[in-house]
């Protein structure tokens, strides 16, 4: 324990050298290293936000440039579609799709298809042309795509497992579906003028992460591997996650670049620009280096300085070392005496004043126990609080005592095992231990499953009878659960409960190493005797309980009874039953008249 105590002090002792770190970064350290962070900081975000808006800006650009090339498709298609497709008219559609065709270098191949799903006309610069081909498209997806929402973009396909394609379909006025399939390698010029710095670049990914335009047109043609594709999604997601920002990331040749991207919405596109993060962060970088040297000449001078400093210190560190030890071993009237006129004797100065305030939570912590012991936390609290404990001293009170105890205990204790009665006796004094911290009660004693409680004393609280009735009901209610799983165990035990009130000595009792608080008093023993008399479920409480309670709890008169030391019968009302309704329970002015 002490090794390992002493290990966690070894920070602290070394960072006590408080005039060493003053002196090093006042004379040095500070000035240079402020000045090269802040010059590093503010120059990293300089760049990093010029970065940002230049690649966004090409992003954009290159988006929007990608999306006119869409755009300008489908306006040549729109010619294709003005006319409802007739025997007459044949002829005008074929020169129309021959025009947007030569127009629009991109479309490979264009087909017509009437309302019905049929293919009337496809002309192809790759394949055979077909005119009243019959063919049903009502099927394709394009056809179908097209009818639902006027356009409709096609997933991009790779030809021979390389070329991308992509397939277009319009529908129009006349009712006639046009479908035409782009070769998407001719984007490759509008991509490739996209240059950021010496060898920052664009490229554009389909939904599935594979290249469909790139500066180096062999990535296009040879295609994208399921490696390379994830490793490009990831890259999406990075900046995605970076609120579509710039970012740092690697890049599908696991390269450190800087990266911004912009989405083609329309076809589910996404277009990349990016730049080596060498090249980006280059003049950053040189910046650095020039700090770094500068800071390592300040380091060797620092380490002189320390040097120095440090046997100047050695003495008053000592003290708080040793003095340390003797505080964290309990001596808190121990003292550190340095007067260096630094912050050493400050800390020293600091670690007294902490010494003091540890006696004086050690005689509070003591204190508390001691109530603690026959008062309830929250009592006890406020006794130690108002430094007053002549409420403890012994005087005249009226008070509601209160005992329990379990029915058939001595026979379930000579028969049970031993594990089973102390589990028993666990179970039964932390039910009814909370309950009476929550009705601040005090707890006088307890003996075997005894217990005696006052309530009203040494605290007094408003309505201590009311109080002390709903404390013992919620201790029947609370025992009474745990009987039911004590007897599916075999255990035959039951709980009944006494209160009676009125006046009695209490203060507290005993000697110097034991001391307990009680009372003493008919009360006390009017209570004990009404235990005694309780069955299993009953709560029997007496004519004072009964007139202060009123008919706020409801009870049945039970009629007087001879109690064991009592010359004179007792009116006896039990709250135990609670089906019973409270047109039984008298009033003060029917138990005056009795008594």
């Amino acid at each position: 324990m002490r090794d390992s105590i002493h290990r966690e002090a070894a920070p602290v002792r070394r960072s006590l050298f408080r005039k060493y770190f003053i002196a090093l970064f006042a004379a040095v350290i500070v000035p240079i290293a402020a000045s090269g962070i802040s010059d590093a900081w503010f120059g990293y975000r300089d760049q990093r936000a010029m970065l940002s808006a230049l690649l966004r800006v090409e992003t954009r650009s290159a988006a929007g440039r990608m999306q006119s090339f869409l755009d300008g498709i489908r306006d040549q298609l729109r010619w294709t579609v003005q006319r409802t497709l007739t025997a007459d008219n044949r002829g005008q559609h074929r020169l129309e799709a021959l025009q947007a065709m030569r127009r629009a270098p991109a479309i490979v191949s264009v087909s017509l298809i009437d309302r019905t799903g049929v293919e009337r006309l496809h002309v192809s610069r790759i394949g055979l042309n077909r005119v009243e081909g019959g063919l049903d498209r009502s099927g394709d997806p394009a056809v179908v795509g097209a009818l639902s929402t006027g356009i409709w973009y096609g997933p991009v396909t790779y030809r021979d497992g390389s070329e991308p394609f992509m397939t277009m379909a319009l529908w129009g006025l006349s009712s006639v579906v046009v479908v035409v399939e782009i070769n998407l390698k001719l984007i490759w010029v509008v991509i490739s003028e996209i240059r950021v710095g010496r060898s920052g670049h664009a490229f554009v990914l389909d939904q599935t992460g594979r290249i469909i335009a790139h500066p180096d047109i062999s990535k296009v043609l040879r295609g994208t591997d399921e490696n390379t594709a994830a490793a490009l999604l990831r890259l999406r997601d990075e900046i995605a996650t970076a609120g579509g920002e710039a970012t740092t990331a690697r890049n599908a040749e696991d390269e450190r670049v800087v990266t911004a991207m912009a989405p083609i919405p329309s076809v589910g596109w996404t277009v990349f620009v990016e730049q080596p993060q060498a090249e980006a962060f280059a003049p950053l970088y040189a910046s650095l280096w020039r700090t770094g040297g500068l800071l390592l000449a300040a380091i060797a001078l620092a380490a002189a300085l320390a040097y120095w400093l440090a046997r100047r210190m050695t003495g008053p560190i000592r003290l708080l070392e040793e003095g340390t030890e003797k505080i964290g071993a309990g001596q808190f009237d121990h003292r550190i005496d340095i007067a260096t006129g630094d912050e050493l004797e400050r800390l020293a100065v600091r670690f007294n004043q902490m010494a003091q305030e540890l006696a004086i939570s050690r005689d509070r912590s003591e204190r508390i126990a001691r109530l603690k012991r026959f008062l309830a936390p929250q009592v006890a609290e406020l006794v130690e609080k108002s430094g007053d404990e002549s409420v403890l001293a012994g005087q005249r009170a009226e008070v509601v005592a209160v005992f329990c105890d379990l029915r058939g205990f001595t026979a379930f204790s000579a028969h049970a095992e031993p594990d089973d009665v102390m589990q028993v006796l666990r179970d039964y004094y932390e039910a009814l231990g909370a309950i009476i911290t929550r009705y601040e009660a005090t707890l006088t004693n307890f003996s075997a499953d005894g217990l005696m409680v006052l309530v009203n004393a040494p605290v007094p609280r408003a309505e201590p009878a009311l109080r002390a009735v709903e404390m013992a009901i919620d201790m029947q209610d609370a025992i009474q659960r745990l009987i039911a799983a004590w007897r599916l165990r075999g255990h035959a035990v039951g709980f009944g409960i006494g209160l009676a009130m009125g006046w009695a000595t209490v203060g507290r009792i005993g000697y110097e190493a034991r001391v307990d608080y009680t009372a003493i008093g008919n009360v006390v023993n009017l209570a004990s005797r009404l235990c005694s008399s309780a069955d299993d479920r009953q709560i029997l409480i007496d004519d004072s309980v009964a007139c202060s309670v009123g008919g706020k709890i409801p009870m049945v008169a039970l009629g007087a009874r001879h109690l064991k030391g009592f010359d004179e019968q007792v009116r006896v009302y039990d709250v135990g039953i609670r089906s019973v309704t409270s047109d039984f329970a008298p009033d003060a002015t029917e138990i005056s008249a009795k008594s």
